[in-house]
């Protein structure tokens, strides 16, 4: 089975070379592509901007995002270099499916771990708040559809080509965490976020580098990455520092904050450190026996 890295061989300057222009030309468009957004907006439903205001702007930024580096991806990658999309982390269709399903468990399991965690050891608990299932459902599911886009945009900017790129030219473990450095760096301006949160969101960028790397490619990655956003704002918490309330359901983080997360949100504490490590851990073990199964 074809891997996500496998194609043009680049120098290790040209590797970066490649993924600066990269990013300057994705950013260039989605900066151009949000200024149209902006001028578009006194035309919008009033109506439409003042629902779930927070799920409607990360919906906005992330289709813009997702369009920028798409394309970027196809000049840079396809056209420029000639790399096969399979080398991008493009799957065919029925694995990127598979990939997706299972990269959500990757996410959603040390999500859910943490948060269990700190029930016994922080105090932590849920509150219902006399909403309908349903109206839990409902919200859910919109969320989801909102957090798709930003999730598939992240890992065309973190992973995606820069990881194709450069993992050939360092080696996947190099690439990997100096990308999850860059991953880390970019969610520096997030609302509550402390060392923790930032050591934690750095470990979650090295656990959808080793994700990227398995059948499903940026699909397996991108199904992670939302597993485990969704799966903290089904259950109540803040997303890296951000509060999407749910219907009928409360988180109540506990305390310390170390420990916890506090307000930022189970990113922010030591259990979800825990429980992304043991994640990375059985990742990279699954990598190990997949490269050693196809070899």
């Amino acid at each position: 089975m074809s891997q996500p890295g496998v194609g043009v061989q680049l120098g290790r300057g040209k590797a970066v070379g490649w993924t600066v222009v990269y990013l300057l030309l994705g950013g260039g468009l989605a900066v151009a592509l949000l200024a149209g957004f902006v001028r578009l907006l006194p035309q919008v439903n009033p109506a439409l901007l003042a629902t779930r205001p927070a799920a409607g702007a990360v919906l906005a930024q992330g289709v813009l995002l997702v369009t920028a580096f798409g394309i970027a991806t196809w000049v840079i990658g396809i056209r420029a270099l000639g790399l096969p999309s399979v080398s991008l982390g493009l799957a065919p269709m029925t694995t990127g499916i598979r990939g997706f399903g299972r990269g959500v468990l990757w996410g959603a399991i040390p999500a859910g771990a943490a948060m269990m965690l700190a029930v016994p050891a922080g105090g932590a608990s849920w509150q219902l708040d006399g909403e309908t299932a349903g109206a839990w459902g409902a919200v859910t599911v919109q969320t989801a559809g909102a957090l798709l886009p930003a999730a598939l945009a992240e890992e065309l900017i973190f992973r995606g080509l820069p990881l194709a790129v450069c993992g050939r030219a360092f080696g996947r473990p190099g690439a990997i965490v100096a990308l999850a450095v860059l991953f880390a760096t970019g969610h520096a301006a997030n609302p509550g976020i402390g060392w923790l949160g930032a050591l934690n969101i750095g470990l979650a960028g090295v656990l959808l580098g080793v994700v990227f790397f398995l059948p499903g490619g940026l699909w397996t990655a991108t199904g992670a990455h939302l597993g485990w956003n969704l799966s903290l704002s089904a259950l109540g918490a803040p997303v890296s520092g951000l509060p999407l309330p749910m219907p009928g359901l409360d988180y109540v983080v506990g305390a310390p904050r170390w420990l916890t997360g506090g307000g930022f949100g189970p990113e922010g504490g030591l259990l979800a450190t825990l429980a992304l490590s043991g994640t990375l851990w059985f990742a990279a073990r699954t990598l190990t026996h997949t490269k050693e199964r196809d070899a």
